[in-house]
């Protein structure tokens, strides 16, 4: 998909309407994964203080696009700021010329990893409730979301594609062995990725069905959206398949006549549905679910190991301490890049001596649940 008039108009959108649109704070940052560094944007809305876990959503751009015009076009910063979520936008790789992400079809880069990698960054920076992190996208971004489902599902609570699919060659093959709640945006009229399917797209009913059988949910319970927009050439449907497995429902917005857009975006592109909001209806389907309603033993990270454990001094100058109940813990110290600096096992006095003055992240690792601390070397 082409973002051509949305570069044209981002100047606009930096100057008025994606200042006063938001609160929080921007900042472009990178994380070390498969030998790399991999930019990415984050918001933080005004209210995050770090007291409480947060949600995350991840968001990815569409082919072509970028993270900054996905942040823009999508704009979830107003719900952010007052839902109180942390929104991470990555930034894709570069194939002839034009950003992309990976979904299986290449050998390289490794997309699922860089994922996941961020996500634990971003749960070392930040205080990310690890049981509601959730991933959705434009096209490209949309299919990467099911490659995550279909690939990350220890992560990811639920996910939400508009305008995406899932590639004909792991459609078939996806198995995430557990229910995953699952909504799909998508117009009957958009010619990059066809409603009814193509050699490389699934029918997004069958993708639809994929996910009633593998949640095994009810069948639908049909209504139709408010056309409140008589000029956007465009009315929608909207399916809901509740009753699943672990709480688990799918969701199909079906938008009749409805291109390859954002629906309730700026109206861009043709056929732009002005009749309902994507971005309002996603974080409203991505609330309801937390992972540790379909994973039981997804505590690996929960904050629970520590509020078991004290690490001080911190900030230190030469050694730290992990105090705790019953302490016999394996240790690991990064730097901001990822790169794994000390380990250690056992004793509880770390020795940090040998690292340079700055900030570093702790991994404290016991009977199978981890537990990260940011420490400050001095």
């Amino acid at each position: 998909m082409k973002f051509y008039k949305l570069i044209l108009i981002s100047l606009f959108f930096e100057a008025g309407f994606f200042c006063s649109a938001q609160s929080g704070v921007n900042s472009i940052d990178s994380v070390f994964t498969g030998g790399n560094y991999r930019k990415f944007r984050v918001y933080i809305p005004n209210m995050y203080d770090g007291t409480g876990p947060v949600p995350l959503v991840l968001n990815f751009h569409g082919y072509t696009s970028n993270a900054a015009q996905q942040q823009i076009y999508s704009n979830f910063m107003a719900i952010a700021d007052t839902a109180n979520f942390i929104i991470a936008h990555p930034e894709g790789s570069t194939i002839l010329g034009s950003q992309f992400w990976n979904t299986g079809l290449l050998s390289s880069p490794d997309d699922v990893l860089f994922t996941n990698d961020l996500i634990s960054f971003l749960m070392a920076k930040y205080n990310i409730d690890f049981s509601r992190i959730y991933s959705c996208g434009m096209s490209n971004g949309g299919i990467m979301s099911y490659y995550l489902a279909c690939n990350l599902p220890s992560r990811i609570a639920a996910i939400a594609s508009v305008t995406g699919s899932m590639f004909n060659g792991w459609y078939t093959a996806c198995d995430p062995g557990r229910p995953i709640p699952v909504m799909e945006i998508h117009g009957t009229a958009d010619g990059v990725v066809p409603y009814n399917g193509s050699n490389d797209f699934s029918p997004i009913d069958s993708v639809v069905k994929k996910w009633v059988v593998n949640n095994n949910c009810n069948p639908a319970i049909t209504s139709s959206v408010t056309d409140v927009n008589l000029s956007d050439n465009s009315y929608v449907l909207n399916y809901r398949y509740t009753g699943g497995l672990m709480g688990s429902s799918v969701e199909l917005y079906k938008v009749i006549g409805g291109g390859h857009a954002w629906p309730g975006s700026i109206p861009l592109f043709p056929n732009t549905n002005l009749d309902f909001n994507a971005t309002v209806e996603i974080w409203r389907f991505f609330r309801q679910y937390k992972l540790t309603q379909f994973i039981a033993d997804a505590g690996i990270e929960k904050t629970e190991l520590r509020n078991e454990l004290i690490v001080f001094p911190n900030p230190s100058a030469d050694r730290i301490f992990v105090n705790g109940i019953n302490v016999d813990c394996n240790y690991k110290i990064y730097g901001v890049d990822g790169k794994e600096l000390l380990t250690q096992t056992g004793e509880n006095e770390i020795n940090i001596s040998g690292l340079t003055d700055g900030i570093y992240f702790l991994h404290v690792l016991r009977n199978e649940r981890k537990a990260v601390f940011k420490i400050i070397k001095n």
